[in-house]
């Protein structure tokens, strides 16, 4: 097992911080896994993700979207969230952790889960020749088509919508209008690997079937009885196969 240290991190961009932790193996050089929270977590949802791979030598960083939950640590309203705003946080991300000296900068992987699935699914895409391999914890490709069929058409948009507990901007929902997920990702041509459940209710096993083919290196891993949060005994394999990943796409 390594030496490892956890350490909070404050990035600043586009007037706007975001607050992230690292968990960094003692080693120079490490791999690197980013994780990307979904709609209303935090980046304590990958703690136990990242200590995996801390302890075995891999770094990983957890942080918390701007507006991406009502507990965010970092900056904005959540009604000021859209997946853009989330994707320019990822990307700012992405570019300060280059720039870090015990950081290897070959071997950055990206890890979403849910709507930080998509996110991370939409910054690998320009970030081909920068990012190793892409890893989705049942991501929500679904959700501009869910919501243009609730908003059809530009007028039908609320200024606000509540949902979960999270109240939401107009500007969440103009941005994805007339956006078809399928268009904007696929190009990303290194190892991608994703997590789905068989019971999902949020987002069905059939847009990770359907993204599993869109890749031109993808393969899925569907597990039984799981839905949209898994158990603890599915996050477990999941930590210890994103090890696993990480470790053969060094090769």
């Amino acid at each position: 097992m390594s030496e490892w240290k956890k350490e909070v991190v404050k990035i600043h961009h586009q007037g706007r911080m975001i607050y992230g932790v690292s968990y960094l193996p003692e080693q120079k050089k490490c791999p690197m896994v980013i994780f990307s929270h979904g709609f209303n977590g935090s980046h304590g949802d990958f703690a136990m993700n990242s200590e995996y791979l801390a302890s075995r030598g891999i770094g990983a960083f957890c942080f918390d979207f701007c507006g991406g939950s009502v507990n965010s640590k970092s900056d904005f309203e959540t009604k000021e969230m859209t997946l853009f705003t989330e994707k320019e946080d990822l990307c700012a991300v992405i570019d300060t952790i280059r720039e870090w000296e015990n950081v290897d900068q070959d071997y950055i992987f990206l890890f979403g889960g849910s709507q930080g699935g998509l996110v991370s699914a939409l910054a690998a895409e320009e970030y081909i020749d920068k990012i190793r391999g892409l890893l989705l914890l049942y991501p929500a490709l679904s959700i501009p088509d869910n919501w243009n069929e609730r908003f059809p058409t530009m007028d039908s948009i609320p200024d606000t919508v509540e949902l979960w507990g999270v109240t939401l901007g107009r500007a969440f929902f103009e941005t994805i209008h007339g956006y078809h997920t399928f268009d904007h990702i696929g190009k990303f041509n290194k190892n991608v690997l994703i997590f789905h459940g068989d019971q999902d209710n949020i987002i069905s096993l059939s847009y990770g079937e359907r993204a599993a083919q869109h890749y031109p290196n993808a393969r899925i891993e569907v597990f039984p009885g799981e839905g949209h949060g898994f158990s603890e005994e599915a996050n477990q394999k999941v930590a210890q196969m994103t090890y696993e990943f990480v470790k053969v796409n060094m090769n």
